[in-house]
């Protein structure tokens, strides 16, 4: 009992020592996709509940006013975004010159497209004052402008791991030989022909970034932000990123001591279900499949023949099957409820769900981990196949090609992992990782969050390498210069050798002598 209140007593007292008078802090999170918006969204209300005020660029504005939160709406974005959604299942036949062009080119659209606001220019025009910036880190690099503007330190939010697509801002090691590139297919664990492959994977995507990325994000910045300032003055001098990621669902990787792990901060605790669809899980005694592409990839935009594989594949079960999609869909057997909208963690939570049918998007992956329900996996684009390929290393996941699946390896895939123990039993393990955590997620945001605004800053994180040239920082100067001693000593060594060995071997002519005549 004594023990209990100590650390109850110790547990309030860091909390109170943590806390932060009430700050004005700027949260950019314009992204127009649902999946994204709720990542920041998390973030600055939870900010707000705490007594912070918050000013938030979205492209969701809330309909209903929150205390301490008020909306910059940049709702404008959304119709770009639902008519480049339409090409995504597309993009799964892309190679990764053709990914990599696709994510660049999408992440500099929308960012011109952003600062064009009338919105947030007249933000940028006003005389408001902030504490600090969070911002959603997605493809957007020349926004930290925006905390230029207001002179704050900026606070990522990185809505992957730490990967290829926001190492650089901090230097944080990746290498080659145990780092999968996040457009890669496969894990930590690579032989050597994979090893190759990433290594060209990480050289093309630095190069990309540098050409087509990047170059045009420092037009942005220049663009509108009025500043002899270039951008990576700015970008390279961020405080911190907050990785939506964890060990439970992604390998043990390095990370610098600017870069932390949050991942699950967004998982709420379930909320009650809609009568209709309580009535359907609770009464599903053999169980439920759920079956959701996310909200980015639209059911909808699914080829008929791979939509009829899937209605024919479900036919056969005596499992019912929640399938989130945009339309109705007639022809559906008697076991398929189709929603255009499911609430997915507070369904994930229900006892009866059995399996999830997934693209393998990372907030998705999180959510099946974290309430121990295991996958078949659907990855079509962006980190969607590597997170897959992680699930199936780690037993509890099977993985269904889209450009592969059919009616038996769908039937198939069902059936190995409903009727296989091995992937429920994985999965809940996986599940005691994720929840075994010193501090609840969404708490080790907070703090870090606060503790820039404490110090106006982190520059105490920022690490030597960021000061160093690529070719510095990957000690490729220093191989050169050995592979210079090693090539000139070894030509020396062979001139000497040779010499040598010339005047060792090389014999004296013979001198004869004359006769005189007498």
């Amino acid at each position: 009992m004594t023990n209990s209140f100590l650390l109850i007593l110790v547990t309030v007292l860091a909390t109170l020592t943590w806390q932060t008078d009430g700050a004005k802090i700027l949260a950019v999170f314009p992204t127009p996709s649902y999946s994204h918006f709720q990542l920041g969204f998390r973030i600055a209300k939870e900010l707000a509940d705490r007594g912070h005020q918050v000013t938030a660029i979205s492209a969701y504005p809330q309909k209903t006013p929150i205390k301490n939160y008020k909306d910059v709406s940049v709702e404008e974005l959304v119709p770009f975004a639902e008519e480049l959604k339409k090409s995504f299942f597309g993009a799964n036949t892309f190679n990764i010159h053709g990914s990599l062009n696709f994510v660049f080119t999408m992440g500099n659209l929308l960012t011109e497209k952003t600062f064009s606001l009338k919105s947030v220019q007249d933000l940028l025009k006003s005389d408001e004052t902030f504490d600090v910036m969070i911002l959603e880190h997605f493809l957007n690099d020349a926004l930290v402008g925006i905390a230029h503007r207001f002179k704050v330190p900026v606070v990522l939010i990185g809505c992957t791991r730490a990967s290829n697509l926001n190492n650089y801002i901090f230097a944080n090691p990746a290498p080659s030989s145990y780092v999968p590139n996040i457009l890669a297919t496969f894990t930590s664990h690579m032989n050597f022909w994979e090893r190759l492959e990433n290594f060209y994977y990480n050289v093309l995507n630095d190069v990309m970034r540098e050409t087509v990325f990047l170059s045009k994000q420092r037009e942005i910045f220049k663009k509108y932000i009025h500043t002899d300032l270039e951008l990576d003055d700015v970008l390279y001098n961020v405080s911190m990123m907050l990785t939506t990621s964890h060990v439970s669902i992604n390998d043990a990787l390095p990370h610098v001591p600017s870069m932390v792990e949050i991942g699950g901060f967004h998982v709420n605790p379930p909320k009650k279900l809609p009568h209709d669809l309580q009535t359907f899980l609770d009464q599903s005694s053999e169980g439920v499949i759920l079956f959701s592409m996310g909200s980015n990839l639209k059911g909808k935009d699914l080829k008929p023949q791979v939509r009829d594989a899937f209605l024919r594949s479900f036919a056969k079960m005596k499992q019912k099957v929640l399938w989130k999609f945009e339309e109705e869909l007639p022809n559906a057997p008697g076991n398929v409820k189709v929603m255009k909208w499911v609430p997915q963690q507070d369904v994930l939570a229900h006892p009866n769900v059995k399996a999830f049918i997934s693209h393998g998007g990372l907030l998705s992956t999180i959510e099946t981990v974290y309430f121990g329900v295991p996958i078949i996996g659907i990855p079509v684009l962006a980190d969607q196949k590597t997170n897959v390929a992680n699930a199936v290393q780690n037993g509890y996941a099977v993985s269904v090609p889209l450009n592969e699946l059919s009616e038996e390896k769908l039937s198939w895939a069902l059936d190995e992992i409903i009727n296989n123990p091995k992937y429920r039993e994985n999965v809940k393990r996986r599940s005691e990782i994720m929840h075994d955590q010193p501090l609840k997620p969404i708490d080790t945001a907070i703090y870090w969050i606060e503790h820039v605004i404490r110090h106006q800053g982190a520059p105490h994180f920022r690490n030597a390498g960021l000061d160093l040239m690529w070719y510095q920082r990957h000690m490729v100067d220093a191989y050169a210069f050995l592979g210079f001693v090693v090539v000139v000593g070894s030509v020396a060594f062979f001139v000497v050798l040779k010499k040598i060995t010339s005047l060792c071997f090389t014999q004296k002519p013979k001198v004869t002598k004359k006769k005189k005549n007498k």
